[in-house]
């Protein structure tokens, strides 16, 4: 087997080993990378329903107070407007979502659903977990989503959700007295949660993939390309020169001098072969004496 196929025998096997190595590297930091992209887009929903609620709790609740001794009004409660805000938001980005996920809402459209348990109950059974993020598959592809306690903390708002008794009569006449009651105060009573596609910034997370791949493929490629010209025009060439003429030698031909101007391996073999050229043909002139 010729030495230069030998060399990109044990190089391509390098090559690939490296390139596959490097592959799955680069695959994790990219998808790590869209991961996190998705989740700073699902945190910035959550933060824009929390400004629209103190919104509504610090401006608009105050403006209907009187309204409200007539007929309930759902715009007053921070949580349905946030809900319809991101809503409205959903129309143009139908695979987003955002809902305050209740175990006994008032609103029977905040009630939760088998998944939105199980992260509520996570909640309960961790008290000091602040967040939770977790993915899931929904007809569009993978959907990321985060979830966050919502903890009722304020006394006032207790008031609509002890006992149907207690609460207003405008609350009571639109909803009913079987939903929305029996809320402690600082216990888990549902989880915001917002879902973000992940389909998107995975394609583009693998497309980047690709670049990188041919990047590396193009890298290794001329570096073997390099390496082969060098171990070509500074191995290959001088030995082969060298084989020849020592083969001419062997036989008793006339053999031409060889010379190579360098201080490497092969200009110390040239020289020490030109030095057993010259002892070998002064030998045979002293035979022939």
């Amino acid at each position: 087997m010729k030495l230069l196929l030998k060399f990109n025998l044990i190089f391509l096997l390098v090559f690939l080993v490296g390139l596959a190595g490097s592959s799955l590297v680069a695959r994790g930091l990219l998808q790590k990378a869209a991961t996190e992209e998705v989740a700073d887009r699902a945190r910035l929903l959550i933060e824009k329903a929390n400004a629209v609620s103190t919104y509504t709790a610090d401006q608009i609740k105050p403006l209907l107070e009187t309204q409200m001794k007539y007929t309930f009004l759902p715009q007053s409660v921070p949580a349905y407007s946030a809900a319809e805000v991101l809503a409205t938001l959903q129309k143009t980005y139908p695979e987003y979502g955002f809902k305050s996920a209740m175990l006994n809402p008032t609103n029977p459209r905040d009630k939760a659903v088998a998944w939105e348990e199980d992260v509520v109950n996570q909640f309960i059974k961790t008290p000091g977990m602040k967040e939770f993020i977790g993915q899931r598959e929904t007809p569009t592809g993978t959907s990321l989503y985060i979830a966050r306690p919502i903890r009722i903390t304020n006394p006032v708002c207790m008031s609509c959700h002890t006992t149907p008794e207690m609460a207003p009569k405008t609350l009571v006449d639109r909803y009913g007295p079987s939903n929305g009651f029996g809320w402690k105060l600082n216990e888990v009573m549902g989880a915001q949660v917002v879902s973000v596609p992940m389909t998107v910034p995975m394609q583009r997370a693998d497309q980047a993939l690709l670049v990188v791949v041919g990047v590396l493929a193009a890298v290794f490629l001329l570096i073997g390309a390099a390496l082969n010209f060098m171990l070509w025009k500074l191995v290959i060439q001088p030995v082969s020169r060298l084989s020849s003429i020592a083969d001419k030698v062997s036989m008793g031909e006339e053999a031409p001098e060889f010379e190579v101007k360098s201080k490497d391996e092969i200009g110390v073999l040239s020289e020490s072969f030109g030095r057993m050229r010259k002892s070998l043909a002064h030998a045979m002139k002293m035979l022939e004496e």
